[in-house]
């Protein structure tokens, strides 16, 4: 049997740049059109979510160019001064020209990017066009350093700058959970194990199991940021070879020209010994202390996920707010599923830090440069998102008693039964044979809440059955919530009083003043 044949369209030409064939057969490119010579159109070249859609100023402008070039030259004038202050031949004028020229405008920037592309060289190029703006400093800039000298002395500097950001901000997150703790400490809800109704906490008590994790997150970046140290003046593989060439073999002078410029720098000590680089091992410590706070922001995020959906607790939901393009009814948890997306990211880049530490060889090697351009700025940026939104979650959740009550009501027959048996063997009865009624009767209840649909009647039967009757009269005083929460509202008070607010004590004074974040989207 044959098959009729179909006439193919005429060939066409594949789109380009990505584009999509039209109905008509046309092509048209995906890509916009190119701006006008000298036009700034940002939005048509990609950027990171993290400075364009998320991060705040504060944390962006650490790590922007402005900053990084910047510190650059405040560092070749702090060891311009330290050299001069020790003896070496440096005119006044070029200490003067140099504090004057710190700040690079854009035509320094694009004569920086000429040069960087002629010399491939990121730091000669800054040392030539710096030397441009301070004619008299031009034969003395850099003096005796090595590349690293700026580059890795400036990065330890941005991640103090970077903790200075995101430590007060995750004290102030704690500040916000503690009130929260404070207003619910006696609030009645269902615990739960395996994600199946447990015995009672309170809303309060839950609460502070997410704010002991955020302190230890405290302790952790306050000590990742107190323990950085200076790089300092070391040279090109550590030893310092050429400073103490510059002083002419007098070893106390380099290292009074170490100590200086560490202390000009604003850092208490430099690592005592390094080698082109500081360890990388830093980096691994310093991001380990922000992968631990992603993964206490991902516990409590979920929880409040799984919350929401119970409809016990909801984040902040604006009026304009819209929660889905197609179910008009619903109000997602966006901001704490960010939170897990953005921690889950942030988790991350530590494992990127190990690898680049353990690949390190000899001396130093260059492979740890690009990536840390990307992984030390990132983290530092994620981690700054994750704070502005769970300050944002924490000052707008919305308790639903009601909702909780209901839930407690229908599960709280079956954990009333223990005391139900004590009272029943307190008014004389057998232990064995009450435990037996209680199981018959338990069993039945839960045929009718799982297979009929319908509500939890075990207090009914018990109170319907006669051999109960010794206790009958205490049934409602057995079931009250509040006898099922222990010493749950004692230990928030307790655990505020005690270790909250001693750990909050250093940050008043920015608690105080913070005003309630505003998220871009």
């Amino acid at each position: 049997m044959s098959t009729p044949t179909q006439e193919l369209p005429p060939a066409q030409d594949p789109p380009v740049n990505g584009g999509t064939q039209h109905f008509d057969g046309t092509a048209h490119s995906a890509l916009p059109t190119p701006a006008a010579h000298g036009t700034d159109y940002s939005w048509q070249s990609w950027q990171s979510p993290l400075s364009g859609r998320y991060a705040s100023k504060e944390m962006s402008a650490i790590f922007s160019n402005a900053t990084r070039f910047k510190t650059w030259r405040l560092l070749w004038l702090n060891l311009a001064i330290a050299e001069k202050e020790l003896g070496l031949n440096i005119p006044n004028e070029a200490i003067v020209q140099m504090k004057a020229n710190l700040d690079l405008d854009d035509a320094q920037m694009k004569a920086a990017a000429v040069e960087e592309k002629a010399t491939r060289h990121d730091v000669m190029a800054h040392v030539h066009v710096f030397g441009a703006q301070c004619p008299a400093a031009q034969a003395i800039i850099h003096w005796g350093a090595t590349s690293c000298y700026v580059t890795d002395n400036a990065d330890l500097i941005f991640l103090k700058m970077a903790f200075d950001v995101a430590i007060p901000k995750l004290a102030l997150v704690i500040e916000r959970l503690k009130v929260f703790a404070q207003e619910h400490r006696a609030l009645p809800t269902l615990g739960f194990t395996h994600m199946q109704s447990a015995q009672m906490t309170t809303v309060g008590k839950r609460a502070t199991l997410w704010i002991q994790e955020l302190l230890w997150d405290l302790r952790n970046m306050q000590r990742a940021r107190n323990d950085l140290g200076f790089r300092g003046v070391k040279g090109t593989t550590g030893t310092q070879a050429s400073f103490l060439q510059l002083f002419e073999g007098d070893h106390d002078k380099v290292k009074a020209l170490d100590k200086r410029v560490t202390q000009l720098c604003g850092f208490d000590y430099a690592y005592p010994v390094t080698g082109q680089t500081y360890s990388r091992k830093i980096d691994v410590d310093v991001l380990n202390s922000l992968a631990s706070f992603a993964a206490s922001a991902t516990k409590m995020a979920t929880d409040i996920r799984l919350l929401c959906s119970l409809k016990e607790i909801e984040e902040p939901f604006e009026e304009s707010q819209i929660g889905s393009s197609a179910m008009a009814y619903k109000r997602n948890p966006m901001r704490s599923e960010r939170i897990c997306s953005l921690a889950r990211w942030l988790g991350n880049i530590a494992n990127n830090a190990r690898e680049t530490a353990g690949n390190q060889w000899m001396e130093r090697t260059l492979d740890d440069s690009a990536n840390r351009r990307m992984s030390l700025p990132e983290a530092f940026l994620t981690t700054d998102v994750i704070l502005s939104t769970l300050q944002n979650v924490t000052e707008g959740l919305v308790v639903y008693p009601a909702i909780i009550a209901r839930r407690i009501a229908a599960e709280l027959p079956f954990m009333g039964t223990e005391p139900i048996i004590m009272a029943m063997v307190t008014a004389g009865g057998d232990r064995q044979i009450c435990h037996d009624h209680i199981r018959l009767h338990s069993q039945d209840a839960a045929r009718v809440v799982k297979v009929e649909g319908g509500d939890n009647d075990l207090i009914d039967r018990i109170r319907a059955t006669e051999y109960f009757e010794p206790v009958h009269g205490q049934l409602d005083e057995l079931l009250q919530p509040d006898g099922f929460i222990g010493r749950a509202p004692e230990q928030v008070d307790e655990f505020i009083r005690d270790w909250v607010e001693p750990a909050l004590a250093p940050y008043q004074d920015y608690l105080k003043r913070a005003a309630r974040v505003d998220l871009a989207v």
